[in-house]
């Protein structure tokens, strides 16, 4: 007979609201600072690194080291493998499990970044996606995250750099 399996209980309301709004405010300064720059500051890995650094702060893969880094070495990776591999799906599938293995032996793993290969495959990008949206992004993420989690929310973020 098996163990039903429980999930975990809900969070209380204010936490509930302040992700929110974590989530909010990043990626609404993302959004208008890519139209009144210019430049592209936004990523489908942001989502997910919201969730993460405004819903779990103090988990390991919310801390500011695995978020910028994290980002960056996979992003490199993708990078790498689309242009001096190609576009075939092999290419791809040992890019994705580079970026997992490589964050891990490397102590960033932040696992939203692990799709970087994917989205850099899939909009066929340049080498200058590392730097806009992917670091500028994930450093700006950071810096709200200080701001929200310290200021708003009055909790200590980070736990280490």
């Amino acid at each position: 007979m098996s163990t039903p399996i429980i999930p975990p209980p809900r969070p209380p309301l204010r936490v509930l609201l302040f992700t929110f709004g974590g989530c909010a405010v990043a990626v609404g300064l993302l959004a208008t600072l890519s139209g009144s720059l210019a430049t592209a500051l936004l990523a489908g890995s942001f989502g997910a690194t919201c969730a993460l650094v405004f819903g779990y702060p103090d988990v390991p893969f919310s801390q500011p080291r695995h978020v910028v880094l994290g980002h960056l070495f996979c992003v490199l990776v993708g990078l790498a493998a689309f242009h001096f591999l190609g576009s075939a799906p092999w290419v791809l599938a040992l890019a994705v499990g580079t970026a997992a293995a490589g964050m891990m032996a490397l102590r960033i793993m932040h696992p939203p970044a692990t799709s970087n290969p994917i989205i850099v495959f899939l909009g066929k990008a340049a080498w200058g996606f590392a730097l806009f949206p992917t670091l500028a992004g994930a450093i700006l993420i950071v810096l709200v995250a200080l701001a929200w989690n310290n200021g708003v929310r009055r909790m200590r973020y980070p736990s280490y750099w």
